[in-house]
């Protein structure tokens, strides 16, 4: 564990660590298809995202279909397994951005997060909070921080025992405390949103 020497400076992230033991961070192939399971997924429950993903996967033969595959599928074919109608439009978004940009695992895994990010929220539909979860649970960057996400922010104040009077003043915080992660915050915030599923420290 790499992470570990960094971490032990860290009283929260320490425990975490002895907690839950050792993490892995990978990257997955089809970084086209992984935006898509994650525009399925927002504002749902991992149990119902799960349901309705499995559902658009089973509309092709494959379970890794491409661009072109995905956006041949009809608009309502895809609001029948369970998407709303701006979630099959954004879906239909990423894959023609894909297409009219000939993006490829390979060209996306030669930029930087911050190039990353610069690219993909040019498609309506992806947000900010969206590339950085794709960066960490798809790309396997290890050293990514989303201060947009609401787990990370309620695991933070409670494990940090954060006091703020707006959200600037919240963001900051978080910044300067996930600056001590460095070059490992993805791992970082893999710990802190598995302590939302245990008891407090």
């Amino acid at each position: 564990m790499p992470y570990r020497k960094y971490f032990a400076r860290d009283k929260v992230l320490k425990q975490l660590v002895k907690q839950h033991g050792p993490l892995a961070i990978e990257s997955e192939k089809n970084i086209c298809l992984q935006i898509c399971a994650s525009i399925i997924s927002q504002q749902l429950s991992t149990k119902v995202a799960a349901v309705i993903y499995n559902r658009f996967l089973s509309l092709f033969t494959s379970r890794s279909p491409g661009a072109a595959k995905i956006l041949a599928i009809p608009h309502e074919e895809l609001r029948s397994v369970g998407l709303s109608n701006a979630k099959a439009e954004y879906i239909k978004n990423v894959c023609r951005f894909f297409i009219e940009k000939k993006l490829t695992d390979a060209k996306l895994h030669k930029l930087s997060n911050e190039e990353l990010v610069n690219l993909l929220t040019q498609i309506k539909g992806v947000g900010q909070w969206t590339v950085e979860m794709l960066l960490m649970f798809a790309m396997g960057r290890e050293d990514v921080f989303s201060t947009g996400d609401f787990g990370l922010q309620k695991a933070m104040i409670n494990l940090y025992s954060i006091e703020y009077t707006h959200k600037k003043d919240l963001v900051e915080q978080l910044l300067t405390i996930s600056d001590n992660w460095r070059p490992y915050r993805s791992y970082a915030c893999r710990y802190l949103w598995l302590s939302l599923d245990t008891p407090p420290l």
